[in-house]
């Protein structure tokens, strides 16, 4: 049985023999299915809702010929059958944020589903033995409102933004102000449910630990459709500080900054303290903002120590609960109520363009002068700086398809936004790949690195004849050319 938003005879494309396959691959007749299909009611409503960069919303930017929302695994199974049968590539979404449009768009032309798991938001958390079972629909910020309501000693190592949907956060690695201390997400993964190319359920022990080292940290969607993480959660105190600093250019921000690079991965693991460099008026900004697991007493002293050039002051810090601090760092409403956390759409969206790199030296004052002076030439650019060292360098780079650990001392991401379509579209990305350029001789080389959740089609794009080869990356070849043969 199916549930779509209008008559199938309205669409430019014949779909009545999917929607066959799909009733005949379904194991509950009784549930249905929800699907959309193009110049429909609810379509664009549906595909708009998850659109979180902008940049993809336009009527040029290729769209879906069906949109399915599955209500169970047994639908999941079906789509994946019959897509396949019926030559349609899978664009599987948990949150939207993929930063080139991946999860909801095509930039090789070719017909694609989109299989949304919206309805997948369930997570199950177990105290006593300090692990949850989170569907991959559910949000970040939905995780954490579910595990505070449980305890207030257990966190989990995740992301900032409490909208992204947690199938593919936790997939490509998934970081924030817990890492230093505990890992990735994708460190923290216990097993997992996934759907193959075949259709079939896997968990850790029918998939094999090949497939399962695959999605932590690799990208789940090239080996299936991941339909639930079993996450190990993690131990935070009671009470956490937190803080935020500003300084300008004017109050010496260069070299606090040219500072930090030094410190912030050398610090205890319990203090993670990023920079976000931004413009304000007509100067750039450097946001010192940090997380400490511990009271505000032993965060100064670390600080008084290791970086008294900030002069961070008792009146700067906030003592709070880990769950509110995930507010704090999002700049959600602080001392408001924690149902915020379960709003996945929490902010306004615009449009942006994002890079990332990893820095392996301290970058010369000269070269922070650079990139304060780019800084000038646009609206609204980022770079945030967020440090390394502590569990990461612990962990080995071949752990799980995550190579970015010990030698990395930061990760950059740098964003350039803005509020309209047109020409300011090009300025602001051509600005932005200058900056990149600028940036060569101060970041990894052979290769430069990049973190697969900051999406960047400059780098590459497979092509779209299928030649595109596992064995140009060098990188757990064997296992992940077996992986896709069999699984997808």
């Amino acid at each position: 049985m199916f549930l779509i938003s209008s008559s199938a005879s309205n669409s430019p494309y014949n779909h009545e023999s999917f929607l066959t396959c799909l009733s005949n691959h379904s194991l509950d007749d009784h549930s249905q299915i929800p699907i959309y299909l193009p110049n429909t009611t609810s379509y664009n409503s549906i595909l708009n809702t998850s659109i979180e960069n902008l940049r993809f919303s336009s009527p040029r930017t290729p769209k879906p010929h069906l949109i399915i929302t599955p209500l169970d695994e047994s639908q999941v199974q079906a789509a994946v059958i019959c897509s396949r049968k019926h030559n349609f590539q899978i664009r599987t979404l948990s949150g939207g944020h993929d930063y080139e449009g991946l999860s909801y768009t095509s930039s090789q032309n070719l017909p694609f589903v989109i299989l949304d798991l919206i309805n997948f938001q369930s997570i199950n958390v177990d105290v006593d033995d300090e692990t949850a079972w989170v569907q991959a629909g559910a949000t970040l910020g939905q995780l954490y409102y579910k595990i505070a309501e449980k305890s207030t000693t257990l966190g989990f190592p995740a992301g900032i933004c409490t909208a992204v949907g947690a199938g593919g956060h936790f997939s490509g690695g998934g970081y924030g102000y817990l890492m230093r201390k505990y890992g990735l997400s994708a460190d923290n993964i216990v097993d997992a449910l996934i759907v193959n190319a075949k259709g079939e359920i896997l968990d850790r022990e029918s998939m094999e630990e090949d497939l399962f080292w695959a999605i932590r940290g690799g990208g789940a969607a090239s080996f299936g459709i991941v339909l639930s993480w079993k996450i190990k959660l993690v131990q935070v105190p009671p009470t956490v500080t937190v803080f935020s600093a500003s300084k300008t250019l004017e109050q010496g921000a260069i070299s606090l900054v040219h500072k930090w690079q030094y410190i912030a991965d050398k610090l205890p693991n319990e203090l993670m303290l990023i920079v976000r460099l931004t413009r304000v008026n007509s100067t750039t900004q450097a946001l010192f903002r940090s997380l400490f697991l511990g009271t505000s007493e032993q965060l100064l002293q670390i600080m008084q120590e290791s970086y008294p050039e900030l002069g961070l002051k008792r009146e700067d810090c906030i003592e709070t609960s880990w769950v509110r601090s995930t507010l704090f760092f999002y700049r959600l409403p602080f001392n408001g109520s924690l149902n915020i956390l379960l709003n996945r759409n929490p902010r306004p969206r615009d449009f942006f363009k994002i890079k990332s790199d990893y820095v392996k030296k301290p970058i010369p004052k000269i070269g922070l002068q650079g990139i304060w002076r780019r800084f000038s030439e646009v609206d609204s650019p980022v770079m945030l700086m967020v440090p390394y060292g502590g569990r990461m360098a612990e962990i080995a780079e071949s752990e799980i398809p995550f190579p970015h650990r010990n030698g990395n001392i930061y990760q950059i991401c740098y964003e350039v936004h803005w509020t309209k379509e047109g020409k300011g579209s090009t300025t602001q990305i051509e600005w932005m790949r200058r900056l990149y350029e600028y940036m060569t001789p101060y970041v990894s080389n052979s290769p430069r690195d990049s973190y697969l959740n900051y999406r960047d089609l400059d780098l590459g794009q497979n092509r779209i004849d299928g030649s595109a080869s596992y064995k140009k990356l060098g990188f757990g070849v064997p296992s992940i050319s077996r992986i896709i043969s069999t699984n997808w």
